[in-house]
């Protein structure tokens, strides 16, 4: 119980800066005219675009060695059997 009271109470604690962030952009792309604020939106797209797939390409590296580990693991469980 501890344990998750302390990721959320982090969680939280992390999330105070990105919400001011959020607001920041908000108003900016709002004080400028329609043009400006839609390149505003789309830097910051192009900005949230390289962690995303850097996530995707752990998630991948991850299920394919898990994947291999699992494969090699029946491989010998199969050697063992026949012994």
């Amino acid at each position: 119980m501890k344990k998750w009271m302390a990721t959320a109470a982090l969680g939280a604690a992390l999330s105070l800066p990105a919400s001011a962030q959020c607001v920041m952009c908000y108003r900016t792309a709002q004080a400028q005219n329609h043009a400006r604020a839609r390149v505003l939106d789309m830097g910051i797209l192009i900005l949230g675009a390289p962690p995303f797939l850097i996530l995707a390409g752990f998630i991948a590296f991850v299920f394919t060695k898990d994947r291999r580990f699992r494969t090699e693991a029946e491989l010998r469980e199969q050697v063992r059997e026949r012994d």
